[in-house]
């Protein structure tokens, strides 16, 4: 399985630059998200979402070739705020771990079965996003992922993981024509396991 990486990038350069120029006057009068931006910011905050949830179903997919999950993971790891950590389940045990973002990609590629199906449904927002004493905007955004891990010799695994993404969204600067344009970023943070069933 591949995943064309211009056409994903082009899509988020466009979709950042409408953010951008819809926002930038509202700047000189205010820091505060109006309800059609707070709209528009949160269909790019369930598109990345929904994006995350691709990369990991390659990355995780055997079929997938080293140097393309090598790529994959690259993209994948753009979308989070650095430091972010994902927490990692089972049904074998309690505890959960937590992983920073490239190592719980690396141990997801390196996971010791033959086959693995990874699916993310019923995706939505469970939070609203709230303005922090910072300026920046969080909110949380749940997912339920079933996973099922399969080997040749018979040996089976599936599970289903609630997990709640937080979303973060804050004022950034950029630079056009030499003119200095700030606008509203998306950003993905901790992904937090609240659930894990058979």
């Amino acid at each position: 399985m591949t995943i064309n990486m211009v056409n994903t990038r082009s899509t988020y350069s466009l979709l950042a630059l409408l953010l951008l120029l819809a926002t930038a006057p509202l700047f000189a009068q205010q820091a505060e998200i109006s309800p059609q931006r707070k709209q528009a910011i949160d269909s790019l905050a369930l598109e990345k979402v929904r994006d995350l949830s691709k990369y990991i179903s390659i990355i995780g997919n055997k079929k997938t070739a080293y140097s393309e999950a090598t790529r994959v993971m690259d993209r994948a790891e753009e979308l989070f705020a650095p430091g972010s950590e994902m927490g990692v389940s089972s049904l074998n045990r309690k505890e959960v771990n937590y992983y920073k973002v490239r190592k719980y990609f690396e141990r997801l590629m390196a996971l010791n079965y033959d086959r693995v199906s990874i699916q993310w449904y019923d995706i939505h927002y469970i939070s609203d996003l709230e303005r922090q004493p910072d300026g920046r905007y969080v909110g949380v955004v749940t997912v339920y992922q079933r996973f099922e891990g399969t080997n040749d010799d018979g040996m089976k695994y599936k599970d289903t993981t609630k997990k709640d993404i937080t979303i973060y969204v804050e004022r950034k600067k950029t630079q056009v024509s030499g003119r200095t344009i700030e606008f509203w970023d998306v950003m993905l943070g901790d992904i937090r396991v609240t659930e894990t069933s058979a």
